[in-house]
């Protein structure tokens, strides 16, 4: 018997980068899946909507905040047991609005040398890795 192919679920993430170089990093609620990891935010592309226009609707939705997309990063496919996602990232800047946690449990502004210090879901890791190595390149 054939394995049944799962469907890959198109999900953008923010590296948002405040005007000290940090970096911010939300924890996952205990009630959402991978309770308690920490991630860069994001959400589900919707259909007709571009990885773009979701990451900024989702981090309006989530953060509160407004935010201007800087540039993309490399799209990293990750196989979850019941779920196969192509995280889409995003390096970007918060241009107004004051955070308001609406789904996480807990968010830090982190320097780039902090952040492996983290509990990441799985699949931030390679995200945040190939990050940290760009900047280690410049």
């Amino acid at each position: 018997m054939k394995e049944r192919q799962q469907k890959v679920i198109d999900v953008t993430c923010a590296l948002i980068i405040d005007n000290k170089n940090r970096i911010f990093a939300a924890q996952r609620s205990s009630q959402m899946n991978l309770p308690l990891k920490w991630e860069f935010p994001g959400g589900k592309v919707e259909p007709n909507e571009t990885s773009e226009e979701c990451l900024i609707r989702e981090i309006k939705e989530e953060l509160g905040i407004e935010i201007e997309i800087e540039k993309s990063l490399t799209a990293h496919t990750h196989h979850y047991p019941s779920v196969t996602i192509r995280l889409i990232p995003f390096v970007c800047k918060h241009i107004s609005g004051n955070i308001t946690l609406k789904e996480h449990a807990n968010l830090k502004w982190l320097n780039a040398n902090e952040l492996l210090d983290l509990d990441w879901a799985d699949a931030d890791i390679p995200i945040l890795n190939h990050y940290l190595n760009d900047l280690n390149a410049i």
